[in-house]
């Protein structure tokens, strides 16, 4: 077995000092000292089944931790209480530290003074106070400081320090991270504002299209994504409904699916009457913005109002669905390959009939593809189900519940975005 570091791809097992023993006679008024005197944390206080009560104290940084342990007044340990504990506290300002503990009771050895403090690192211990002799071994430094002792009510010794190395040290350490947290927050601040954008590229007003009920929405996975929902006006009685998933996640993702809808609201004023030349365009456009490997799928239906006549062009999306009147499902498939790949691109136009009474469903693989605890999958056959028990609802009923009833399924982490179309033709009006 090999006994050297683990490899980038192993994880590290956590490792880090417990804690300092500190033995004090009373725990509860030594805990008081450290909390409302020195201003520390508490780490824990709990009692064990055998009923040994454990209690821990940390500074702010929580970086140590100091256990206060009441021994029995018989024990070897109990003998220890009241001396030096050789626990050093480190700060910038000891002058400060001191003016503020003072004020609140703590009871010091003398004024805070400017030493040269030697440190040997042979044995770790630190000596204090002036240095006599100039010649110094191989392993012993210098550094200069303020230093002073003081102690806690059971008098216990401890030493507060500072060096201005570390004072430098920690400005330093202080100025990256508050330069950390300022690009984090402008970080934020752009996601929020770039929501609010993409946002803005979903349609604001749907337009009332006589006996169709109908709605969308898309629920991201992240501040932003790659999923994309419009509802075009094509001219007199012809109305468009366009679904389509970018690759990818987030930012990337966001940026290409607004570059999407430009496209296909720009060429659409062109080819109204034509949806496979407005697709080619829209193709040959968004490939010449894409990088190596991006694409989209898409579905357009071209919904013509007075007849129920429906067009549509399926660029390797999920299949659409029609909830017939009578229960059946008609399934829309791919007609063309996925856009943003491929320079030479062709597509065929698919025809159906939206009779009064049907149900029809364009969704993103966010819904099909969310997946419970044992990784299955929500999968087109529940959809059917979910839509089948809800499709007396109204479409934004209908949609909301298809939604609860995924994410019932799913309720960890949403992974995938999850866009929704719902339009519902009318029932017929009985003669």
């Amino acid at each position: 077995m090999s006994s050297g570091p683990s490899s980038p791809s192993q994880p590290q097992p956590h490792l880090r000092i417990h804690s300092t023993q500190i033995f004090v006679r009373d725990l509860d008024r030594s805990l008081r000292f450290y909390l409302d005197q020195l201003g520390f944390h508490l780490a824990y206080d709990v009692k064990l089944q055998a009923g040994e009560r454990l209690v821990a104290v940390a500074p702010p940084d929580g970086s140590a931790v100091l256990s206060l342990i009441a021994p029995k007044p018989d024990s070897m340990q109990y003998k220890l209480i009241g001396r030096s504990t050789q626990v050093v506290f480190i700060t910038e300002d000891v002058v400060s530290k001191y003016k503020e503990w003072s004020l609140r009771g703590v009871r010091f050895n003398h004024t805070p003074r400017l030493r040269r403090i030697k440190f040997d690192p042979a044995n770790s211990n630190t000596a204090r106070g002036p240095i006599q002799s100039p010649l110094l071994g191989e392993e012993t430094s210098i550094w200069g400081g303020v230093s002073t002792r003081f102690r806690d009510v059971d008098g216990n010794i401890f030493s507060l320090v500072s060096f201005d190395e570390v004072t430098h040290a920690l400005e330093a350490q202080r100025r990256v991270a508050s330069a950390k947290l300022e690009l984090e927050r402008r970080a934020v601040q752009e996601l929020e504002i770039a929501n609010e954008v993409q946002c803005r590229l979903f349609p604001q007003i749907r337009p009332p299209i006589h006996a169709l009920d109908y709605c969308g929405h898309c629920f991201p996975a992240r501040a932003v994504g790659g999923d994309y929902y419009d509802f075009l006006d094509l001219g007199p009685g012809r109305f468009g409904l366009v679904i389509a998933d970018v690759s990818g996640k987030g930012i990337a993702a966001a940026l290409l699916m607004a570059n999407l809808q430009a496209n296909l609201r720009s060429q659409c004023a062109i080819s109204l009457d034509q949806p496979q030349r407005l697709l080619c365009a829209v193709n040959q456009l968004f490939s010449q913005n894409t990088p190596d490997g991006a694409f989209a799928t898409l579905f357009l239906a071209d919904y013509h109002v007075p007849t129920g006549r429906l067009r549509y062009i399926n660029c390797g999306h999920p299949p659409a669905l029609i909830l017939r009147c009578d229960d059946s499902i008609d399934r829309l498939d791919p007609t063309a390959t996925v856009l943003g790949i491929f320079k030479k691109w062709d597509c065929e136009l698919g025809e159906r009939t939206i009779h009064p009474g049907d149900t029809l469903v364009l969704y993103t693989d966010g819904i099909t593809e969310s997946f419970n605890e044992s990784r299955d999958e929500y999968g087109e056959a529940r959809l059917i189900e979910s839509l089948l028990r809800h499709r007396a609802q109204p479409s934004q009923s209908l949609l909301q519940n298809i939604v609860a009833d995924v994410r019932q399924f799913s309720p960890h982490e949403q992974h995938d975005d999850i866009t929704l179309i719902i339009a519902k033709s009318s029932p017929a009006s009985p003669s």
